[in-house]
C-alpha cells in the first residue's frame, strides 16, 4: 500500500507540476507571510533569509479526523495557509475523513482539479459535467478518482465502516463551495425569493432549510 500511494504522489507531481493551475514562480521559494498587510494574488513572500524547515513541514495529515458533525466527514487541509511553503508552487493536499454513512456534499474547487487516493473504505464519488451529464463510481481502498477543475462533485460513504481518502490539487489554495451552504447559509442571506424560484420551494421550506444549515452559535 505505501508503494502504490507513493507511485501516486509521483504522478501527481508529474501531471499537476508540469501544469500547475497557479502562476507560475520566478524564484526558488516564496515562503507566504500569512500576516502580511500588503495583499496579492496569493500571499507576500517573507525574506527567503529567514525560511526554515517548519515552512515546508506538516502533520496534520497523519490522523483521521474527527466525524461527528451534521455531514459525518471532516476535510483535513494542507494547503497553503497550513504549509506556507506551498507559496507560488500550485499544489497541495487534503486528506478526508467519513463515519459509515458521511458524506462529502457536492461542493466544487474553483481553482483546482481534484485527485483522490482511497486510504480506506469505499465510497461512492461522481461529478456532474456542464452538460449536466452524472459521472459516478464506486471506489475502494488503493483506487484513484479525478474530478474536473469547478465541476459540482461529492463523495459519499455508504458503507458501514469508515472510510478516508488523500486529495491532492494543483493549487495552492484550491477554494471549496459547499452548494448547500453558499446558497442556504451565506452572510449576508440569499434573498428567500431568489431560492424560491429557484427551487420551486415555499419561504416556509426555505427557511427551514436555513435554520437546520446555519452555523451553530
Amino acid at each position: 500500500m505505501a508503494a502504490v500511494f507513493a507511485l501516486f504522489l509521483v504522478a501527481f507531481a508529474t501531471v499537476f507540476g508540469s501544469s500547475a493551475a497557479d502562476p507560475d514562480m520566478l524564484q526558488d521559494i516564496c515562503v507566504a507571510d500569512l500576516t502580511a498587510a500588503v495583499k496579492v494574488n496569493g500571499f507576500v513572500c517573507k525574506n527567503a533569509a529567514n525560511a526554515t524547515a517548519e515552512d515546508f513541514f506538516f502533520t496534520g495529515l497523519a490522523k483521521p479526523g474527527l466525524t461527528n458533525n451534521t455531514f459525518g466527514s471532516l476535510v483535513t487541509l494542507a494547503n497553503v495557509e497550513k504549509i506556507p511553503g506551498l507559496n507560488t508552487l500550485g499544489v497541495s493536499l487534503a486528506r478526508i475523513d467519513y463515519a459509515p454513512g458521511g458524506i462529502n456534499p457536492p461542493h466544487t474547487h474553483p481553482r483546482a482539479t481534484e485527485i483522490v487516493y482511497v486510504l480506506e473504505g469505499a465510497l461512492d464519488v461522481g461529478f456532474i459535467t456542464t452538460a449536466n451529464k452524472f459521472i459516478s463510481k464506486t471506489i475502494k481502498q488503493g483506487e484513484v478518482f479525478v474530478f474536473p477543475k469547478g465541476l459540482v462533485h461529492f463523495q459519499n460513504n455508504n458503507g458501514k465502516s469508515p472510510a478516508s481518502v488523500i486529495a491532492a490539487f494543483n493549487s495552492q489554495l484550491q477554494g471549496t463551495q459547499n452548494i448547500a451552504l453558499t446558497l442556504f447559509a451565506a452572510t449576508p442571506e440569499v434573498p428567500d425569493n431568489v431560492l424560491t424560484k429557484t427551487f420551486k420551494l415555499g419561504t416556509k421550506e426555505v427557511n427551514k432549510i436555513k435554520s437546520k444549515l446555519a452555523p451553530k452559535a
